[in-house]
């Protein structure tokens, strides 16, 4: 499940918040809203997009995490991040 364009949700406070305070562009959360590796419902309207993208100077690849309250119209983005424990959270597809 992916969420077609950037005109179809809002980026709270608090996850704008968080993507200055951890450098993440807009451009990378809509990355990953339009076309997620893995997507998941963890309940209460609540889903996690998560796609692999390079960062940074050295070209890193790095797990990119956003977090969506569906129960909304348009859906919210609540907070962001992105970790290098690609393997912890990406699950293995069968």
């Amino acid at each position: 499940m992916s969420i077609e364009s950037p005109d179809t949700w809002v980026i709270t406070d608090h996850a704008r918040f968080a993507m200055r305070h951890r450098s993440i562009t807009e451009e990378e959360v809509t990355r990953v809203l339009s076309d997620p590796e893995q997507s998941e419902d963890i309940g209460g309207g609540r889903w996690i997009y998560q796609l692999r993208l390079e960062s940074g100077l050295q070209g890193k690849t790095y797990l990119f995490r956003v977090f969506v309250d569906v129960n909304h119209s348009p859906p919210r983005v609540i907070t962001v991040y992105r970790t290098s424990k690609i393997r912890r959270y990406l699950r293995e597809e069968p």
